[in-house]
């Protein structure tokens, strides 16, 4: 028995639909648990002037897929985060790098630029040893 053609269209866009957002759910849940992430969420939580900027509670939004500064490879991440809290919000820039692939991440920069443009910086490497790191 045929089926009629409004049906199938239906059934396939919605199929197309539920397909395409858990494609975007599973690619968000891959960023938030990839260290260079994970590592930037750190500093910003263990930094109080960012903290107090942006208020309490903190909220980590979705990343904007078609936001050209989110960069991922084998070597190099970037990527803009957006925050938020009760007194204001933001993105929370981060760069990463790593000597090769399947190398443990290692931050370069991490800085909050609230909404008003003001920027608080959060994390900056020394470059003097490859792990020691310096907050500002």
């Amino acid at each position: 028995m045929p089926v009629p053609l409004g049906k199938l269209v239906l059934f396939t866009s919605m199929t197309t639909s539920g397909g395409c957002a858990l494609v975007y759910y599973l690619i968000q849940k891959t960023f938030s648990r990839a260290s260079y992430y994970q590592l930037a969420l750190e500093q910003l939580h263990s930094r109080p002037e960012a903290l107090e900027a942006l208020g309490t509670p903190l909220n980590i939004h979705y990343l904007q897929l078609t936001d050209k500064y989110n960069f991922v490879d084998i070597a190099k991440a970037q990527l803009k985060i957006p925050v938020s809290g009760s007194k204001s919000e933001g993105h929370l820039y981060v760069s990463s790098s790593r000597d090769a692939p399947f190398k443990r991440w290692h931050l370069e920069e991490v800085f909050l630029e609230l909404k008003d443009g003001e920027q608080i910086p959060v994390f900056k490497h020394s470059g003097e040893n490859g792990d020691e790191v310096k907050k500002e």
